[in-house]
């Protein structure tokens, strides 16, 4: 079995209130070119999670073209909840109260179940442009999942890992 050490966090990208399922994620990666849903879980705006692409086959959640962020894809795993944008289509934190319990307790379940040493948004995926060691707002390639998981998700971490 392959190792996963880490969960990427990702917004559908859609405003505030419009209901979107797994199935259609699924069907929009598909038109994409994706072989399924690129996310191993979705959070509904209810709370409910939804199965998305099965763990034991690499993730396609985490993709920058020209970018070796990819390889996130190969150990980790990709967390989607609906919404992202709020209701002018701008990036915003629409995450219902039942979307944030949720998210807090399936990312606790996970660390439990896996060795996850890294809890990032996507944007925190992005490519250290200058050098520094950080990734900064400035160099983010894209809002999501439009919070700041890291200041969030801190009590989650075994280790802090900083991958250049």
């Amino acid at each position: 079995m392959k190792t996963i050490d880490a969960i990427i966090i990702h917004c559908s990208a859609t405003r505030a209130g419009q209901d979107l399922r797994a199935k259609d994620i699924d069907r929009m990666h598909r038109a994409r070119g994706f072989n399924q849903i690129g996310y191993n879980y979705v959070i509904d705006l209810d709370g409910m999670v939804e199965n998305g692409r099965p763990l034991n086959i690499d993730g396609a959640h985490c993709n920058t073209k020209g970018f070796s962020e990819s390889s996130y894809n190969k150990h980790s795993i990709g967390i989607c909840y609906i919404g992202g944008l709020d209701v002018y289509g701008k990036p915003a934190d629409t995450r219902t109260p039942a979307q944030r319990a949720t998210l807090r307790e399936l990312v606790a379940k996970l660390c439990k179940e896996y060795p996850i040493i890294e809890v990032l948004g996507h944007r925190d995926t992005s490519p250290d442009l200058d050098g520094s060691g950080e990734v900064e707002p400035a160099e983010y390639i894209k809002a999501c999942p439009c919070f700041d998981v890291r200041s969030e998700f801190t009590n989650f971490l075994r280790n802090t890992v900083v991958r250049p």
